[in-house]
This record gives C-alpha cells, structure tokens and sequence, in this order.
C-alpha cells in the first residue's frame, strides 16, 4: 500500500493511537468491488434513522422513523466511495437523461443476512450482487443490493437474479416510500432500474474514482502528513 517504509510505520503508529474515521480511514476492501468493506449507519429494528457525521466520524441521529415502514436489510455505505459525476454519467447514460448529479454521499450498500443484528456502528464483508438505481431529485442516489459474506442463507447468491423478488421488492418500497409524508400526492423519488452484479461492481469502481478525485489517494495521506510535520519541526526550530 505504501512505497515508503516510513510512511507505513507512521500509518501504523496512527492505526495502534486512534480509531479510524468510517469513511475517509476505512479502506473499501483489497477485494473492492468483488467483495467490499461496508460500514453499517442502520439495522432492521431502529425506529430512529441512523447517519454518520461525515465530519467527526461518529454515528449520528439524523431523525425519527416516521412511520412503520423501516429498512429490510442492515444498511450503510461502502468506505472511500463518492457518488460523483462518474456515478451521475452511468445513470445519464442508462436513463437517458443530462440532468442528473452525483449526490455527494458515500455509496450506499444494503446487505442481506439471515442475521438479527441489533445495532450499527461495525463493519462488515459482503459481495454486491446487484442494485436499485435510484433518482431523487435529480441525484444519482444508487443503493447497491450485497449478501454478507458467509452468511447460510444468502451467501451462495452471485447475481440479483438469485434473490427471492419479494425482498427487492420490499427494498424498493422501502426507499420509495420512506421520505414521503402521507399527504404528498407527488414523488420526487424514483427506481429508474434494478441492475445486476457488473453493473453493480461498475457503480463500486466508479465511486471509488470519483472519491480519489474528491479526497485525494489515500495511501498518500501519509507522505502529505509526514512532510506537513517535517515543516511544522523546521518551522519550530528556527524560532529558536
């Protein structure tokens, strides 16, 4: 991961001191996009939707449920992705439509397990199998659809096409409905398409360029941090 042995013994002495920050000091998985680290913000069970502060790290209360519809599958982001213009093009090419946009998020990434797991804040492995290509408000909003790797009864799946229809069909409900009060009459929301596993593993590779463009390589943080340190010492001493 890292060309110089100093940078890597630096990364280690940060790893060994301080908590990773889920989405920015988690890595997408040596595997990514065929198997992926995935931080998970929601669980079936919260009647509160769960978020990430995208600034301290921590997990936050982003509001209430409104209503009794809550979320199938744990759900969460793929760490070290970016719903960028690279994302936004594969739904203008696929829809097409000129006016779409990357919005701004990590890559959301719902995982399905015969699991009962009672709260979020971890990290898991899972296989992406497919996704929900989701447009709201004219953003690129993709949900990737992936098993939980090892799991009894969803881990042999490969492709959507193994998934029993009734559960895509209760995800898509889920997020087509989740936002929108009862009195509302229009929906801003929309499922352009289910995709499969390419696709879905195009949609992985592409938020992952899109973050690099955003934020920079991560395995250079290091050598930026290293030099910013080595000119914070220089600095000191000619104080002196």
């Amino acid at each position: 991961m890292f060309a110089d042995k100093n940078d890597a013994a630096l990364y280690d002495l940060f790893a060994h001191m301080f908590q990773a920050h889920p989405w920015h000091g988690v890595s997408p998985g040596e595997r990514a996009p065929e198997v992926v680290n995935t931080y998970i913000e929601v669980v079936p069970t919260d009647g509160v939707k769960y978020e990430l502060n995208k600034i301290t790290g921590y997990l936050s209360v982003d509001r209430p449920q409104r209503f009794s519809s809550l979320c199938p599958t744990p759900y969460g982001f793929i760490p070290q992705t970016f719903c960028g213009k690279r994302v936004a093009e594969l739904s203008q090419q696929r829809e097409s439509e000129d006016q779409i946009r990357g919005d701004g998020d990590p890559l959301d990434i719902c995982v399905l397990t015969e699991k009962a797991v009672t709260h979020g804040d971890f990290v898991v492995r899972a296989k992406p199998i497919g996704g929900l290509r989701m447009i709201d408000h004219k953003e690129a909003d993709d949900k990737i659809i992936a098993v939980l790797i090892d799991d009894v009864a969803y881990g042999h799946m490969e492709n959507i096409s193994d998934c029993p229809s009734g559960l895509i069909d209760r995800l898509q409900h889920y997020f087509l409905s989740y936002k929108q009060l009862p009195n509302e009459t229009s929906r801003h929301v929309e499922i352009a398409a289910v995709y499969d596993r390419a696709e879905a593993m195009d949609v992985i590779t592409r938020s992952m360029l899109d973050y690099r463009e955003r934020y920079g390589a991560p395995e250079e943080r290091m050598g930026k941090l290293r030099s910013l340190l080595g000119g914070a010492n220089t600095s000191e001493q000619g104080k002196h």
